[in-house]
């Protein structure tokens, strides 16, 4: 797949303009901008594609400008703020604070552009926000890594970007989870920053620190733990990941090996299935303002969990991306125009 990585900045395009100033739909077709604060994060990349791939199956949409880099609330108000300028239709961001964004967003409201925020809730009661549950992402994946230790034990909590909301939430999800196993003992925590490298150097001065580690949950940067435990000859320790497609190759070649690996979903379609929502209500079709994605947990030691990583996973995709796939019934796109990260008008 081409990395997005390259659009650092903003890209704008010529953009047809209505009677009031703002971006007129070209033959009956919505003008879509997006607003991403991480680049370099396959998961991020894939959201992005899950966006372009449904602009592009959907056929509704005639242009999609991209504001991507990273980048915090302020840099993120700056790209809301020429999106609103450029006269789009439609908004979809992945926030990266939960109540910074709300002046910006309510001015985007107020000149008719629909605001979906995906991946992250906003605090804006105009906006729609449709997400993964990320409270029920930390506990469920908590609670199966702490009943795989037998309910004792010490873990390492690896945790994504402070402050970010998906980290707050699953960081909650995580606390739900301990309360109830008061023999699990965590021994670190640390920020990822849901950086590969990062978590691979934070897992290597673990392990050498003589800590006793007996389980690892991580906020998605799960394969280069298994990687690192490799390359230090260290026996194996359940670890909690997402549905990377490293991890899930893992879940199935190390299997024999000893790694228990526990899989909690946490599809980045929801950037299309967001983009799904917006075209939806712009066609006069109510939808909830609020949609919550339960995630599934799929753990190697059983044949279920097994088949799935089985039934998903690509050697031919780059390990620190997702697996891909659509959220029904808000997707429209097929895996492969996911793949090839294409939007209206790009060859």
């Amino acid at each position: 797949m081409r990395s997005l990585a390259a659009y650092t900045c903003l890209v704008f395009g010529a953009i047809l303009a209505g009677p009031s100033g703002h971006a007129a739909a070209a033959e009956g077709k919505y003008v879509v901008g997006v607003s991403n604060t991480l680049i370099g994060n396959g998961w991020r990349e894939e959201m992005v594609c899950s966006i372009k791939a449904e602009a592009l199956a959907s056929g509704k949409v005639s242009k999609l400008v991209l504001a991507n880099r990273n980048g915090g609330p302020s840099e993120q108000i700056a790209d809301l703020r020429n999106l609103i300028s450029a006269g789009v239709n439609i908004i979809i961001l992945n926030p990266s604070d939960r109540k910074a964004l709300d002046p910006v967003i309510e001015q985007a409201i107020a000149k008719h552009i629909l605001v979906v925020a995906v991946d992250q809730a906003v605090s804006a009661p105009g906006a729609y926000v449709l997400s993964n549950d990320q409270v029920a992402y930390g506990r469920e994946g908590a609670e199966a890594l702490f009943k795989t230790l037998g309910g004792k034990g010490n873990v390492v909590e690896m945790r994504g970007i402070d402050g970010v909301p998906a980290d707050s939430d699953r960081h909650e999800g995580f606390e739900q989870a301990l309360k109830k196993y008061p023999d699990i003992k965590v021994v670190a925590s640390v920020f990822t920053g849901w950086s590969h490298d990062k978590g691979s150097q934070q897992i290597k001065e673990l392990l050498g620190s003589g800590k006793k580690i007996d389980g690892i949950w991580t906020s998605g940067v799960d394969n280069v733990i298994v990687d690192a435990y490799k390359s230090a000859n260290a026996k194996f320790v359940p670890v909690v990941g997402a549905d990377d497609n490293g991890f899930i190759g893992q879940m199935i070649e190390d299997k024999d090996a000893g790694l228990v690996a526990i899989a909690v979903t946490n599809p980045p379609a929801v950037g299309g299935a967001g983009l799904g929502v917006a075209l939806s209500v712009l066609e006069g079709k109510q939808q909830p303002h609020v949609v919550h994605l339960t995630p599934k947990v799929y753990v190697n030691t059983n044949a279920a969990g097994v088949d799935w990583a089985k039934s998903v996973y690509d050697p031919k995709v780059d390990p620190t991306y997702p697996v891909y796939s659509g959220i029904s019934p808000y997707t429209s796109y097929t895996p492969e125009q996911e793949k090839a990260c294409k939007g209206p008008g790009e060859s």
